[in-house]
């Protein structure tokens, strides 16, 4: 049975070249399976050539088709899926930033639910950790008591060595 899809010579050659010049190995995958399929290979012997399913060797060919050459070789994942930039980060930890440089004890509770209004759907605990060790806000405790404290009978029995030097 004939290819639902003729491939022109340039069209090949185009492949050709952008499988040259082309530094990703998934994208590499990609352009291997659509030169295969373009010279006239059955879609199950591209997929077991490339290691992919046939039916995705098809899409391939279709999206191609209806997106170009671009479609295929570019870079399908992006970095950066964060819910806004560094600046909105900021702006948001801001007024938690001014209390907690005043002294005051803040949660992450707190700054979970605003970070939580801004974005406009729920997010979980980690993702408020991420926000803050990104923008260098590290977990503080106050100890209940220093190491090194004295216990209260030596510190009763000092106040009477003190009485007792006065007088």
């Amino acid at each position: 049975m004939a290819s639902r899809y003729q491939f022109s010579k340039e069209e090949i050659k185009a492949i050709q070249e952008a499988r040259n010049i082309n530094k990703d190995k998934r994208a590499e995958a990609r352009l291997k399976a659509l030169e295969l399929r373009a010279k006239g290979e059955k879609a199950e012997d591209v997929a077991k050539a490339t290691g992919f399913h046939p039916a995705y060797v098809t899409q391939l060919v279709a999206k191609y088709r209806e997106q170009g050459l671009e479609a295929i070789s570019g870079n399908h994942y992006g970095g950066n899926h964060r819910n806004m930039s560094e600046e909105e980060e900021a702006t948001i930890l801001a007024p938690f930033k001014r209390e907690a440089e005043k002294g005051k004890v803040t949660g992450t509770k707190e700054m979970a639910e605003a970070y939580q209004r801004a974005v406009d759907h729920p997010v979980g605990k980690g993702q408020i950790y991420r926000v803050l060790h990104r923008h260098g806000w590290r977990k503080v405790m106050p100890r209940s008591k220093h190491p090194k404290k004295a216990s209260e009978e030596e510190i009763a029995s000092s106040k009477k060595l003190m009485l007792l030097s006065k007088s």
